[in-house]
């Protein structure tokens, strides 16, 4: 079974209830890249998306 990296922004943004679920990783992080920059107005570099926010399930 192939494994899932996912989003979800309830865990950082109270209020927001989006969430990513991909089993590519670089378009998991892509998609949350942009969403964090687009809804929330925060910035994030590809490495801090995949140690402090994504999973791997």
């Amino acid at each position: 079974m192939a494994q899932a990296h996912k989003l979800d922004c309830e865990s950082a943004a109270a209020d927001c209830r989006f969430i990513i679920q991909s089993e590519n990783e670089a378009e998991a992080i892509e998609l949350a890249r942009d969403h964090m920059k687009e809804v929330h107005g925060k910035d994030y570099t590809d490495d801090e998306l995949r140690t402090d926010h994504l999973q791997v399930v």
